[in-house]
């Protein structure tokens, strides 16, 4: 890790670190959330081949990420990829009209309904937290690009 100075740039990343192991923190919790409900689960749970066994490949991308940003091969560019691309691929999967896993399949499948609404709620935090995320890179990006500082 880089040392601590107090610049402003290091505080922008210390930040970016920690959205990001937040939103691994929630993201944990959703995929949780998927294997006590028991539905739109698939492998390694279930034989399947589903959006849940794509969205596991989040983890080992961000082990990698987390590599290769100290290694400084990668910047907030990356994590801006990352972190917006998993707020949308959320969005559609829960939200959008097309969605395969709506709202009420979260909330309904708990009793009491109390817990299917933390679930959700839960999902909503995560998705929160992968937007404001994104921008915080988007921003930290665009000031290095242009070498401000923060």
């Amino acid at each position: 890790m880089m040392p601590r100075t107090g610049l402003p740039e290091e505080r922008w990343d210390r930040a970016l670190v920690r959205l990001t192991m937040l939103a691994v923190f929630l993201a944990l919790g959703h995929h949780l959330d998927h294997a006590i409900r028991g539905n739109h689960v698939g492998w390694p749970l279930t034989g399947d081949l589903n959006a849940f066994t794509f969205s596991l490949g989040i983890y080992p991308a961000i082990v990698v990420g987390l590599l290769l940003y100290r290694a400084g091969q990668v910047g907030p560019g990356f994590w801006a990829f990352l972190s917006g691309g998993g707020a949308v691929f959320l969005a559609i999967i829960h939200f959008s009209p097309i969605a395969i896993e709506p709202p009420s399949h979260i909330i309904e499948l708990y009793n009491p309904p109390i817990v299917g609404w933390f679930a959700f709620g839960w999902l909503v935090v995560l998705v929160a937290v992968l937007a404001l995320t994104c921008i915080v890179e988007l921003r930290l990006w665009s000031r290095r690009r242009t070498g401000r500082t923060a």
